[in-house]
């Protein structure tokens, strides 16, 4: 089978170096060759194309986007994948590795439908009706989808998926046109217009774009992006995500409180959003902002100011190859998120704290590594927590770790790709 023959050739495996590592490409092919199988087990035989969208890794600006700031964040060795075909009828059509499920979405009918408690459904219609809305053109597909990147564990499993989609349907119906901020903003409109989750764009923004980038947002609809040229593993470090066996479910609530309080905070001093104010505003008016918007929200507006200072701090350390001096922003970065932001658990629940509990656990165990750093990693309140450590401490941290909370442990490298057509990138290694 040519599709086959594709991915084993030199190119392929060149392609899936760039987007695994060299030492994941036997395993990514498997892995490829499967999801072609599947496919062809579901739909028959057809011409087909692959595609990926990574997950994305948080490592500065915890809670900023939303008002305005800035973030650092990479692309992910971990992604969702699809083999997919175009379709005549305007029909969306697919099935996902593990679920019994047929998805199927009318292209002619994206009417939001709240009762609809399937989200996989809520966004594939939220994206379509988003194209639209943005000027773009839609039509069916059919697809076979498996990912890699964990639900609930913070690393933007649903972001993955609407890059997918959104890069699936720029491919097939707009000539690829769509750029990594185009397909960020579908996303969101996604999540906010049909999920009824108010997300920002970093999520989606890490996992189009690809690679370490820092994500200015002081116009959203803008966003300024610079490219960040550091590798961890090739430096000796490698990122360790710790599931803490929180769960997601049911913490709208406590994200949207985030945001909210944060422009609380702005809105009692003449402002939108926290960018649009300075630490000495809040100082300057300090009670007046404590009595209208209360003193967790002013705990919420100060660590804004710091940690969007902070981003900037990360990226000129890494740019002027002073490491350790990075890990400490990052440390920074934790401490506040967990005693300004409070994010690190929900309020009023004491006997459930499971990212407090990973967290402790793992500075404690980095006080015999100088060079190292933890922090909660994401949204928050439940999920995971990122590590960064020397590469010869990784295999006994694990094992440290998974051992006291017998839970899951990955390691992850930043990719150079975001989201992409896979079939493209070897077709242009063979031109090249």
């Amino acid at each position: 089978m040519k599709d086959m023959e594709l991915l084993n050739s030199s190119e392929g495996r060149i392609v899936l170096a760039r987007l695994y590592g060299q030492e994941q490409v036997s395993e990514q092919t498997t892995r490829y060759q499967s999801l072609i199988q599947a496919y062809r087990k579901h739909f028959g035989v057809g011409d087909i194309e692959w595609f990926s969208a990574p997950g994305r890794c948080e490592i500065g600006g915890n809670h900023t986007d939303h008002n305005h700031g800035k973030v650092l964040a990479g692309s992910i060795t971990l992604d969702t994948i699809a083999v997919a075909a175009k379709v005549e009828e305007p029909v969306i059509t697919f099935y996902s590795e593990g679920y019994k499920t047929k998805y199927v979405i009318d292209l002619n009918d994206l009417s939001p439908r709240p009762e609809e408690d399937d989200g996989t459904m809520l966004l594939v219609r939220g994206i379509a009706a988003g194209l639209l809305e943005f000027g773009y053109r839609i039509g069916g597909f059919q697809a076979y989808i498996s990912s890699n990147v964990f639900s609930a564990s913070g690393l933007s499993s649903s972001a993955s998926f609407e890059m997918l989609i959104c890069t699936i349907i720029s491919h097939f119906y707009n000539e690829g046109a769509l750029d990594a901020v185009a397909k960020s903003k579908i996303g969101q409109y996604a999540e906010n217009c049909y999920w009824n989750k108010p997300s920002g764009l970093l999520d989606q923004m890490a996992c189009a774009y690809g690679g370490l980038v820092a994500i200015d947002f002081v116009n959203p609809k803008e966003p300024i992006i610079n490219p960040v040229h550091w590798n961890f593993q090739q430096n000796g470090y490698s990122l360790v995500i710790v599931n803490t066996g929180g769960d997601h479910a049911d913490l709208t609530d406590d994200y949207a409180a985030v945001p909210n309080e944060m422009r609380a905070v702005a809105q009692s001093l003449g402002a939108s959003v926290c960018r649009d104010l300075s630490p000495e505003d809040l100082y300057a008016n300090l009670k007046m902002v404590r009595e209208k918007a209360g003193d967790r929200a002013v705990l919420r507006a100060l660590h804004f100011f710091e940690e969007n200072q902070r981003v900037d701090e990360q990226v000129k350390a890494l740019e002027e190859g002073r490491f350790s001096d990075f890990l400490r922003l990052v440390a920074e970065s934790g401490n506040s998120s967990w005693k300004w932001l409070q994010n690190v658990y929900r309020s009023g629940i004491d006997r459930e704290q499971d990212v407090s509990v990973a967290l402790a656990l793992t500075e404690m165990y980095l006080k015999s590594i100088d060079d190292s750093a933890c922090r909660v990693h994401g949204g928050g309140f439940a999920g995971v927590i990122l590590t960064i450590l020397p590469n010869d401490r990784v295999v006994d941290y694990k094992a440290w770790i998974s051992g006291m909370l017998e839970t899951s442990v990955l390691v992850v490298n930043v990719r150079e790709h975001g989201a992409v057509n896979v079939s493209n990138l070897i077709h242009a290694a063979k031109k090249d």
